[in-house]
């Protein structure tokens, strides 16, 4: 890692000034306010054994790369109370009174370090909406890289179930380090809810530079935008279906082509495709998006489809088109496909991009890392269930 714009490239400088309290935490966050010496990757905070529906907010951080998982990364956090309110309470060790402007983080607020793996979880409360009701309920998050002087806030946790989170919202979402958006699934009486981080994903000046990913496509830890192709082969023949929202719970891999379709190499891709998803059977869902923009007919293109699937007798995957991928109608410019590369493909859960490939040839080595990578990404919470009283 280059030490541009960089500071303490030798150790994590923690040596901020701990037990004063900022006159504005416009100008100055309190980030370091009672922070412990010590840090896990694990946090339960004093909420946790109160009043409240208990919740798991767990994942990896990576680095700008999005593959990479970032040890020692320090996260601080703060939310409000069931009821809304950032709560202060003298008796707790955590608790930050007001300073003279009545600013408070309360005291339900704590510091995570994320392990050798970049793996973090927090054991909380789901936080309550503001009384104004003018937001969507949500829990600050901050971020403290070892070679990076200053913290920078990431998009806060929100929950995808939110009334309050409503499209125009999720369409304005800045995405700093990766979607906020928690889709929560239940064990026993616990929601838990996965959020990976990207380091220094969308973060202006941000002194790293991502040099591994060719540009197509939303980003990995970004969720995918819904959007209606016409499919032309499939379970949902004959219709306009997003993707995502029918079948964005478990795992899916969107595979987009362009105005470069190497067709030997598509039906190599797709019957592999075809394969691992009869293998995964309800847990993984593929759909092949063709999205050329010269010579456009909508009946020859379905055509053209409808024999591809019918020519390799195609189980699982399905087959969609759009007029292009800047097409605004179906909206899939949203995902920012470049039309000119030979393939985008993104692998994503519960509606989040885990990962993306651009020009990958069908070959067995990449077989097999899309195939691992799905396999890696089933943890214990991949096949649970949505919370009933969602």
């Amino acid at each position: 890692m280059a030490c541009l714009n960089l500071s303490g490239c030798n150790s994590q400088n923690t040596k901020k000034e701990t037990n004063t309290l900022s006159d504005d935490f416009d100008k100055s966050m309190p980030f370091y306010y009672k922070m412990p010496k010590n840090l896990s990757a694990t946090d339960t905070n004093p909420a946790f054994k109160e009043k409240g529906q208990k919740i798991l907010l767990t994942g990896t951080v990576y680095k700008i790369d999005g593959k990479t998982p970032a040890s020692n990364v320090i996260l601080y956090y703060y939310q409000t109370n069931a009821n809304g309110i950032y709560a202060t309470k003298e008796s707790e060790e955590r608790n930050m009174p007001e300073n003279k402007l009545g600013q408070t983080h309360g005291y339900i607020r704590g510091w995570l370090k994320t392990n050798e793996q970049g793996n973090y979880s927090i054991y909380t409360i789901k936080p309550g909406t503001y009384p104004s009701r003018g937001e969507p309920a949500h829990i600050h998050i901050t971020v403290k890289e070892k070679n990076i002087e200053e913290p920078y806030y990431i998009d806060d946790f929100v929950f995808d179930n939110d009334p309050l989170l409503t499209t125009k919202r999720r369409k304005n979402m800045e995405n700093r380090g990766g979607s906020g958006v928690i889709r929560f699934v239940q064990k026993d009486n616990m929601w838990i809810g996965e959020r990976n981080i990207i380091l220094g994903l969308n973060i202006p000046d941000y002194p790293i530079e991502n040099i591994s990913q060719k540009s197509s496509g939303k980003n990995i830890g970004e969720d995918i935008i819904s959007f209606t192709p016409f499919h032309a082969y499939g379970a949902d023949k004959g219709t306009k279906t997003c993707p995502i929202c029918k079948y964005g719970w478990y795992h899916g891999i969107l595979y987009f082509v362009g105005n470069k379709p190497n067709w030997n190499e598509i039906k190599d891709w797709l019957k592999f495709l075809d394969i691992e998803s009869q293998k995964r059977e309800k847990y993984l869902k593929v759909y092949f998006v063709y999205g050329k923009d010269t010579n456009y007919n909508k009946n020859e293109r379905t055509q053209e489809l409808e024999e591809l699937g019918t020519e390799l007798d195609l189980k699982k995957v399905a087959l969609t088109f759009v007029p292009s991928f800047k097409d605004k109608t179906s909206e899939v410019h949203l995902n920012k496909i470049d039309p000119n590369v030979n393939n985008t493909f993104f692998i994503y859960k519960r509606s989040n991009i885990i990962d993306k490939y651009v020009d990958l040839k069908p070959n067995q080595k990449n077989f097999k890392k899309i195939s691992e990578r799905l396999d890696e990404t089933a943890n214990e919470y991949f096949k649970l269930s949505r919370p009933k009283q969602e």
